[in-house]
């Protein structure tokens, strides 16, 4: 079974916001075992409106439609779908009593605009929309199932938890989907490929792999497709199992979470907490970690000491050091590193300093290098980094490979 996803409204394709709709639908779906072949962002205008569906058509067997469904004239998918249906607008006496009932309750006014958000094409099926006033709508014509829903994404969420997904399950039936997500660093994508090759090449049909690259990470999915899903479950675990045998060195975690994450929960897991004492990354990594909820129970913070003074007045380095070295060398992150580490009572703190870019490199210390810094109880380890990239790349960059040698001291010490 495949789906096609369609989102309306100008406010996408000129960049004003960003469609999460569709990735979050996208993701709903293929947990519950449908696959979206297409997705297709068009303008609140009727020609590409019609244009869309009758293409969607021919690809898919289920249509999901986002936007347009406001009270406002520019909102115009209600009146384009009756058009393609061939049908006309009837007045929906539950979604009216509704509407009137939270307007109401909001002390709001109530205008004809408002109750026209009751008006629906007589040939759907309403999906009541207990977050907002503009219902859903379920078709089934010419052997193919739409649906209809607002773009506000809390509304457009409730109605696929609580009506859509019901619906497609009574309706199809659904094969099921396997996914197993491997999070891989510190290995190129081509040599990853051509490390693993033996284990994709023995791959049944019905198994996928995806190999999906970020700055200094690779994510390998494996996604298994057929009717039964213990079965599939199993096979994708020994796939998975046999892919890690290869890689073990460079395996962050067997699960889909950001790197920063499996980080944590490791060190969570080992009663440890965690400092930074950030340079040129400017908090960034700081940020990539205070995201995720229940970090404060590893992380106890740090500091973004820019400047030279900073280091040495918050972490301790040493002018002597700085003159000699310079801030973006060795010496100076084994320092801050150890700064950190005492003066915020962590376990494990981590130092970056470098040279971001655009200028500021030298002969000697081109843009782009990075010297990265972990200390322990024990011991410190570091590592010199020259990024070939922009600014915004170089900080990225130097975050997560902040992060693996943090991860690499941590199993080291606790293996």
């Amino acid at each position: 079974m495949l789906t096609e996803i369609i989102t309306i409204g100008d406010e996408i394709l000129i960049g004003q916001i960003v469609d999460t709709n569709s990735a979050w639908i996208a993701q709903k779906l293929n947990d519950n075992g449908i696959r979206v072949k297409q997705i297709t962002s068009i303008s609140d205008d009727r020609n590409h409106i019609l244009e869309a569906l009758a293409a969607a058509a021919k690809r898919a067997d289920l249509i999901i439609i986002t936007g347009g469904l406001g009270p406002t004239k520019d909102d115009i998918t209600k009146k384009t779908l009756c058009e393609y249906f061939g049908a006309r607008l009837r007045r929906d006496s539950s979604v009216l009593e509704h509407v009137r009932k939270l307007l109401s309750s909001h002390n709001r006014p109530i205008l004809e605009i408002n109750e026209q958000q009751a008006d629906v094409p007589e040939n759907c099926t309403v999906l009541q929309n207990k977050n907002g006033t503009a219902p859903g709508m379920w078709f089934e014509h010419g052997g193919k199932v739409y649906v209809s829903m607002p773009g506000v994404p809390f509304e457009m969420m409730y109605l696929v938890d609580e009506e859509v997904l019901p619906r497609l399950k009574n309706y199809f039936s659904l094969s099921a989907i396997v996914h197993h997500t491997i999070l891989t660093a510190g290995i190129g994508e081509s040599f990853l490929a051509e490390t693993i090759a033996p284990v994709e090449s023995a791959l049944p049909p019905y198994i996928k792999l995806a190999y999906l690259p970020k700055l200094g990470q690779v994510r390998l999915r494996l996604s298994a497709y057929g009717e039964d899903e213990g079965t599939l479950q199993e096979e994708v675990e020994y796939y998975a199992g046999q892919i890690i045998s290869l890689i073990p060195e460079f395996v962050i975690v067997a699960g889909d979470k950001p790197l920063e994450k499996a980080v944590l929960d490791y060190m969570k897991t080992l009663g440890l907490k965690l400092a930074l004492a950030e340079s040129c990354t400017g908090g960034y990594l700081s940020h990539l970690i205070t995201q995720h909820a229940g970090s404060s129970e590893v992380f106890l913070g740090g500091a973004v000491s820019y400047s030279n003074d900073l280091k040495t007045q918050m972490l301790g380095v040493s002018e002597e050091t700085l003159a000699s070295y310079g801030a973006v060398s060795e010496e100076t992150v084994i320092e801050m590193a150890v700064g950190a580490r005492n003066n915020f009572h962590a376990d494990y703190a981590v130092s970056i300093s470098g040279i971001a870019g655009p200028g500021g490199g030298t002969p000697d210390k081109p843009t782009g290098t990075v010297w990265i810094g972990v200390a322990g109880k024990n011991r410190v380890i570091t590592r010199k980094f020259v990024f070939p990239g922009r600014r915004t790349q170089n900080i990225e960059r130097a975050a997560v490979n902040a992060l693996v040698l943090l991860l690499k001291l941590v199993r080291e010490d606790h293996a």
